[in-house]
């Protein structure tokens, strides 16, 4: 059986699509899962790593009323982090992850756990909403996982 980053590279390049990447709360793990993958080569060339706000508006253009009004962990960010990273990246695919790993940095509003995986697939883009529960590491790769399932169903659908 074939791993979720395995599945994705294969997927993305049976339809010839690459891939960019932008994460805050997994700070690279993401891409590091896809590039364990031999050929990975061919449907990834660049990824962002954009822990602070300030990256997020320099890096993939995360509009600084966004951040302000949202917040960093929000639908709103993780959605213009996706389709800003495509953009820049010249991508036609991107995932965004942000969130927060614990066990720090939460409050009553968005407690350790909460994740906004953003979905960019040529124009449309989704996000979806996640509550973790594990420790730092767990909500990390639960992060990635998720986010990896996301992008495979999106494909399965414009296979359709």
């Amino acid at each position: 059986m074939k791993s979720l980053e395995e599945q994705v590279v294969a997927l993305l390049s049976e339809y010839k699509m690459k891939i960019t990447t932008v994460e805050s709360c997994t700070g690279g793990l993401l891409s590091g899962r896809l590039v364990n993958v031999a050929g990975v080569s061919d449907v990834f060339h660049e990824g962002y790593i954009t822990y602070s706000n300030e990256a997020k508006e320099r890096l993939v253009g995360v509009k600084k009323e966004t951040l302000q009004t949202y917040g960093a962990v929000s639908e709103e960010t993780a959605r213009e982090m996706a389709q800003g990273a495509a953009k820049v990246a010249k991508a036609d695919v991107a995932l965004s992850v942000t969130g927060i790993a614990g066990p720090a940095g939460a409050s009553e509003e968005k407690p350790v756990g909460l994740v906004y995986i953003g979905c960019y697939l040529q124009g449309t883009t989704v996000v979806k909403k996640c509550n973790f529960t594990g420790n730092r590491m767990e909500n990390r790769q639960m992060s990635v996982d998720t986010a990896l399932k996301l992008l495979i169903d999106e494909l399965m659908k414009k296979k359709k």
